[in-house]
């Protein structure tokens, strides 16, 4: 017993200096205190975020791992206005939203994980606003995407399932008792049965494209909600993802397009 509780203890403070965990080292009360060594970690990265979860029926975080926020554009789409730890989301029909969903929360120090998307990019990523420091990508986990999964969920703030990730019933029903005990937040591309709540995007429009030039700078879509508790009162709203913020590229006044009054107009010839 004494070895397993040192190297659980080693495990901790390996989690805490690699960044891959937030909940302040706390010495076990059969430990002697000379065998606790101090972190050199900033204060900002001693936030609880991954004490033990509550059990119980109710959805409330604990006082000490509050829930992680979201966008104030998306804010009415989540219950409260907030992802909260141990909860299953569905997302379908757009990887920018659900990228979208927990970019803020990686700003604010949260570890994000995307599992089984191979298809999400770097690029995308940051553009959404997600911090790439706090990123990590496992295209294609294969056969063991259920061990892969419940690795990360034990260390990681937001995990992201795709349908590359070879899931059956029985691993998303293991995978989501150990996500509420651990504080993680599931969200998943495809349905997943007993998903607290499901976001449903359809395209709506894009702005930024005039008459043959300009560039693609948002993305309107229409997003319907769903799920148990407080989300199933059924809600359908629109929102607007920017895809480039209008400032990465500088427009060159010399390669502006000409208005459409001086425009050269085309004839037939031949």
């Amino acid at each position: 017993a004494d070895r397993a509780q040192r190297a659980r203890e080693v495990l901790r403070r390996a989690e805490l200096r690699t960044g891959a965990r937030s909940m302040p080292l706390c010495r076990p009360v059969s430990a002697p205190a000379q065998e606790i060594v101090p972190t050199s970690l900033p204060l900002a990265n001693l936030v609880p975020s991954f004490a033990p979860r509550h059990r119980g029926r109710g959805r409330a975080d604990p006082p000490d791992r509050p829930p992680l926020p979201v966008s104030d554009s998306l804010a009415h789409l989540v219950p409260e206005g907030a992802l909260h730890r141990g909860g299953t989301l569905v997302v379908t029909g757009s990887t920018s939203l659900l990228l979208a969903l927990v970019a803020r929360a990686s700003q604010e120090g949260a570890w994000v994980a995307v599992v089984g998307l191979p298809g999400v990019g770097v690029l995308a990523a940051q553009q959404s606003g997600v911090d790439l420091d706090r990123l990590a990508l496992v295209p294609c986990p294969g056969p063991d995407a259920p061990t892969v999964l419940a690795a990360l969920i034990d260390g990681v703030d937001l995990v992201i399932v795709g349908a590359a990730a070879a899931l059956v019933d029985p691993d998303r029903r293991r995978l989501m008792a150990r996500a509420r005990e651990r504080g993680t937040v599931l969200l998943s591309t495809v349905p997943w049965s007993g998903a607290h709540l499901v976001l449903t995007a359809e395209p709506a429009g894009w702005t930024g494209l005039g008459a043959g030039y300009g560039h693609l700078r948002s993305h309107r879509l229409v997003v319907t909600r769903g799920g148990r508790g407080s989300a199933g009162r059924p809600v359908r709203g629109e929102v607007v993802l920017p895809v480039r913020g209008h400032s990465d590229v500088p427009i060159d006044p010399l390669r502006e397009a000409p208005a459409a009054s001086d425009a050269a107009h085309l004839r037939l010839v031949g």
